[in-house]
Formats: structure tokens, C-alpha cells, sequence
């Protein structure tokens, strides 16, 4: 027995032996070759290569791809129809296979028996094979195939709610806005998809204002119909967040507080994203809710203060000033201080009457007094306490004291460091080594700043830097650039009329120079701010005539638009800037607000 054993396993070794290696070796050589004559398009010698390998059962699934379109490039159809269906033989539930028969039937012309084929595919798809049936599909490049895969599961499931993430992002990725917009709302007010996953994938997805028009329609439509579907109606105010319409916006987030009883806290922060966009009206409006609504609340010191702060931001920013409105805003302050005390709860209201008194009512002993309170509370917010420093460091400047103001500017940036105030505290110290005529100091702190997280500091850091660079290569003494820091100066000490002066001095000695589109805007906003509106259309209309100063081309068209809409009083000329800058600057910063002016000015109505 053992010697047959013996026997048997000797002829075995001697039998494997014989078997040339070569044979073994060659395969991966072969398939290498193969795929290299296929990457070339000499689908000849691929297909000499490819027949034989697929051949080999083993080898079967890893040749099949690339034969299949090596069959298809020589347009053998029939060995490419005798392929696939061998494939289907062996693989009966892998539906790609099904859909490359349509695809070899729809490349030699029979394209009406290639789509009853992929069809067929469709209607053979449940909701346990569908992933499989709408990969295949996509894997294809047949995204509509894939959503009528899914369409089916969800019609053989009996639910509505079954694959809404796979859809959304068919349509998203196909940009079909219609389907999108309906499934969207579908799913959000059956709870099928969170909120935050909705609203990013239309974020993503529509960008054009066609879009964005009929999402707020559909939106608007569907609260109408089901006023109680409160996740429908917060999409909707989202959606006009998106487009800046803040009025519309505080409408909805207000009857959706009442119907909810939501205690303001959507509303006061509706008001606060209105303030930073500088919709006054709307942000007083909101904040007048919240002090109407929850006199008792906890809420509604907080609007009281924020309310002051916002007609102090309109006042600011409506032209000329009014110095009697600020005298009663800051009235208001006192007013407000004497009712909740002088404390750590009442730290930024205190900061704020310091920052009217220093800059508007010519009081900066008050101003530094009050300013030096909120530093020394100990339980004032740091982000109230670094504000009041920054405040006070300006102070400081008005007065004279450069050296303190640094200090304090440094300061804000060591305690603040990688965040939003520390950004700000770094750029103040930029602009002070600015005005002094420091510019390789100021473009240090620049440089640095031009990656900040927040985009409005990053730009105007850009901005400043640009300004530098670009007045400072050709001219090395940098004479006209230091003359134009000391103007920016003075109207940092809002010295207007002193400013203008010296700006049009500069125009006189220095003509021509690169200077002369940054003296014209900056001449525009000083008169824009001392209420000479029609001497501020003018300089803009400069900027905007000549080609040369294309850099603050979208910037003048939008102040320009500005001035005719609220203060020159010619809608249609402002209708007309508006649209000038649309299509002239597409990518301009200001295109969101002015599609909002226009759609206002036309009377757009949902």
C-alpha cells in the first residue's frame, strides 16, 4: 500500500513538471499587452489577445469589460452580442450584463430593441435588487435608467419615502431642477431626509436665479396648502435667506413662531442676520416683535438692546448724518443702562454708547471712560471685552497715541489668536502701519491675514494689500501712495471735507497715476456721505467709463445703482446699473443684493 502511495505521488511531481511555466507566467503578460493595444485604439491585436484569454473560465470576469469593447471598436457586433449573452448565461442575476446586450444593440444601429432591452431591465427591478439594477446604470452612464430603477422599487415598496437620498442626488447630479424641487419637498415634509441635507443639496445645486425663483414658488405654494407642515416652512425661510429677502423672511419666522409658540429665539435670530446684512428696517422689525411678543421673556432685553444698535446702524449708514438722531440714540443707551444697571449683562450696551460717543458726538473722554469700564469688568464677555479694546485702540488713534493703540491692537490678537476678533485686531494694526507710511510692515500683517477664515476680513485684507502692491513696485519712494494713506487717515478721523481737498490735490500732482480710480471711489463716498449725491454719481460714472479702472468697475456700478435707487431717486436708471452689473459682473460680490434691489424695484411678486 505504502508503495503505491510511493508510486502514485512521484508520477504526480513528475506529471507538474512537465508543465511549461511559461504558460502560467504569460497570462499577466498577455492581459498587460492586451489592455496596452486597447489604450492605443489597435483594436486588432487586442481582440487576437483577448479572444484567446477569455476563453479561460478563470479569466472570464476580468477580460469581459475590455473585450466587450474591443469587439465594439472593430464593430463585430455579433461576437459582441455572442459575449454578452454567454455572460448572462453564466451570471443570470447580474444585471449589467442585461444592459451591455442593449448597449451592443443600440451601437449597431438598432436602437429602438437596445431601449425595450434596458426596459425590460427596469421592470425586472424590485426594492431588494435595485442598488444592484441602478448601479449597473450608472456605472453606464445611464443616470435616467437608473432613476426609473428606483422609481419602480418605490412604486413595488408602497412607500413615498423608500431611496429619496439615491433620487436627490440623481436629479441633483443631472441638474434637474423640476424633480429635484419635488422630491426635496416630498421628503421634507414626510421627514424622510433631514433638513440640513436638503438645504445643502439645493444649495449645491441651484445657482441660477431661474431656479431659485421656482424653488420659492413651489415653497410658497406648499405652505399655503399645509400651513401646519413646519419643516416645508422653515425650507421656505431658508430659501429666502438665500436670496436676501430678509422682509419675506421675517414674515414666515413669524408665524411660525406664534403657531409654534417658539419663544422669539427664530425671530431675534432672523433680526440679528438682517442687522449684518444691513437691512435695517427688517432687523427693527424683528427685534420689535420680540419686545411686543415676550415682554416678560429673557429675550426681550436683549432685543431692546439690539434695537438700539440697529437704528444706530441705519442712522450711520443713511446720508447725510442726522447728529440729532444719534444725540437720542444715545440717549437710549443711558435710558436702557439706568433700567438694567451698569453691569456684565449690560457690558456691550455700555461699549456701544462709547464707540457713538468717540466717533459721532465728539465726547472721547466720556467715550475712553465707559470704553475702560467694560475692559475692567470681570465677568464681561471676552468677546465684548476684546471688542471695547479694539474700540478704545481706535480712540487712542483719533487721539494721537499710536503707540497705545498697537498695545491694544496686540493684545485683541494674542488673546483672540486663530479667531474672528484676533483677524480683526491683526488688520487694525496693518492699517495703522498703513497710515504711518509703513507699508512692508503693514503688508507683514497682510500676508498673513489674507488666509483668515473669515472671508469679509480676508477680502478687505486683499484689498489693502493690492492697494499697496500696486502703488508702491514701479514709484520706490512711494511718495503719492503715503499721501493718499494720510487722506485715508483723516477720513478714519472722519474729517471729511479736509479729505476731499486733499484728494483732488492729489489728482492735480499726480495725474494719470495708478491711484486716480481709487481717489475717484474714495472722492464718490465722501460725498455720498456728506449728501453731494449728484457730485458722487459723477465720480463713479468715471470709474465706470473707463476701462482702464476695471478693478472697482462692479464696485462703483453698485454704489452708483445705490445712490439712484435711495437717493437721486431714478428707479429706472438704478433698474438699469442694476442689470449692467449682472451681466457685466457675474461674479461680483454685490450680485446677490442687487438681484434683491432689482426683483424690488421691478415689484417681482411670488
Amino acid at each position: 500500500m505504502k508503495r503505491t502511495l510511493l508510486l502514485t505521488w512521484l508520477l504526480t511531481i513528475g506529471c507538474l513538471g512537465m508543465v511549461p511555466q511559461s504558460s502560467a507566467q504569460g497570462i499577466p503578460e498577455q492581459m498587460a499587452l492586451a489592455k496596452e493595444y486597447l489604450r492605443q485604439n489597435d483594436y486588432a491585436k487586442a481582440e487576437a489577445l483577448f479572444s484567446k484569454l477569455v476563453e479561460q473560465e478563470v479569466q472570464f470576469g476580468l477580460v469581459y469589460p475590455d473585450y466587450l469593447k474591443t469587439l465594439l471598436g472593430l464593430r463585430n457586433y455579433k461576437e459582441a452580442d455572442k459575449l454578452v449573452k454567454r455572460a448572462q448565461k453564466k451570471y443570470p442575476d447580474v444585471p449589467a450584463y442585461a444592459i451591455d446586450e442593449g448597449r451592443v444593440l443600440q451601437a449597431s444601429g438598432n436602437t429602438a430593441a437596445a431601449e425595450k432591452k434596458w426596459a425590460q431591465v427596469v421592470q425586472t427591478t424590485t426594492p431588494e435588487n435595485v442598488y444592484g439594477v441602478a448601479t449597473s446604470f450608472q456605472q453606464a452612464d445611464m443616470l435616467p435608467y437608473a432613476e426609473q430603477a428606483y422609481l419602480r422599487a418605490r412604486q413595488l415598496s408602497g412607500s413615498e419615502k423608500t431611496f429619496a437620498p439615491q433620487l436627490l442626488q440623481l436629479y441633483a447630479y443631472q441638474r434637474k431642477s423640476d424633480l429635484l424641487v419635488d422630491e426635496v419637498l416630498r421628503q421634507v415634509k414626510n421627514n424622510a431626509v433631514p433638513l440640513t441635507y436638503a438645504q445643502n443639496l439645493l444649495q449645491n445645486t441651484l445657482r441660477d436665479e431661474e431656479s431659485l425663483t421656482l424653488l420659492e414658488q413651489r415653497l410658497m405654494t406648499a405652505v399655503q396648502a399645509e400651513p401646519e407642515a413646519t419643516p416645508v416652512q422653515e425650507l421656505l425661510i431658508w430659501t429666502l435667506l438665500q436670496r436676501k429677502d430678509f422682509g419675506p423672511a421675517l414674515m414666515q419666522t413669524r408665524a411660525l413662531d406664534r403657531r409654534t409658540q417658539g419663544g422669539g429665539a427664530r425671530v431675534l435670530s432672523l433680526a440679528d442676520i438682517s442687522l449684518r446684512n444691513k437691512d435695517y428696517a427688517t432687523a427693527i422689525e424683528g427685534y420689535t416683535y420680540v419686545m411686543e411678543q415676550y415682554r416678560t421673556g429673557e429675550l426681550c432685553p436683549i432685543a431692546r438692546q439690539r434695537i438700539i444698535q440697529a437704528r444706530e446702524e441705519q442712522v450711520k449708514n443713511t446720508f447725510p448724518l442726522d447728529k440729532e438722531k444719534i444725540k437720542l440714540l444715545a440717549q437710549e443707551y443711558e435710558t436702557l443702562l439706568q433700567e438694567l444697571g451698569r453691569n456684565d449683562r449690560t457690558a456691550e450696551v455700555i461699549k456701544e454708547l462709547g464707540e457713538l460717543q468717540a466717533f459721532y458726538l465728539d465726547a472721547q473722554p466720556a467715550a475712553v471712560k465707559n470704553l475702560q469700564e467694560v475692559i475692567a469688568m470681570p465677568r464681561a464677555k471676552a468677546n465684548v471685552v476684546a471688542e471695547a479694546k479694539l474700540i478704545l485702540a481706535d480712540v487712542y488713534l483719533l487721539r494721537g497715541e499710536p503707540w497705545e493703540s498697537t498695545l491694544l491692537y496686540s493684545q485683541v490678537e494674542k488673546t483672540h489668536k486663530e479667531q474672528p476678533l484676533g483677524y480683526e485686531a491683526k488688520l487694525r494694526n496693518a492699517r495703522l502701519s498703513y497710515y504711518k507710511g509703513d507699508f512692508e510692515l503693514a503688508q507683514s500683517h497682510l500676508d498673513i491675514l489674507k488666509l483668515a477664515t473669515s472671508r469679509e476680513i480676508a477680502n478687505d485684507a486683499l484689498d489693502l494689500s493690492l492697494l499697496i502692491i500696486d502703488n508702491t513696485g514701479m514709484d520706490t519712494s512711494a511718495a503719492a501712495l503715503k499721501e493718499y494713506a494720510a487722506i485715508d487717515f483723516l477720513v478714519f478721523q472722519h474729517k471729511y471735507p479736509e479729505a476731499l481737498a486733499a484728494l483732488d490735490q492729489l489728482l492735480t500732482k499726480y495725474p494719470g497715476h495708478s491711484l486716480t480710480d481709487e481717489i475717484y471711489f474714495q472722492k464718490a463716498e465722501l460725498q455720498q456721505q456728506m449728501g453731494q449725491f449728484a457730485e458722487a454719481a459723477q465720480n463713479l460714472q468715471r470709474i465706470i467709463d473707463n476701462p482702464k479702472y476695471d478693478i472697482l468697475s462692479d464696485d462703483a456700478l453698485f454704489l452708483l445703482a445705490k445712490l439712484n435707487e435711495e437717493n437721486l431717486k431714478q428707479p429706472e436708471k438704478a433698474q438699469e446699473l442694476y442689470n449692467q452689473l449682472l451681466v457685466k459682473h457675474p461674479g461680483s460680490v454685490f450680485v446677490a443684493e442687487a438681484r434683491k434691489r432689482l426683483r424690488k424695484l421691478r415689484g417681482d411678486k411670488v
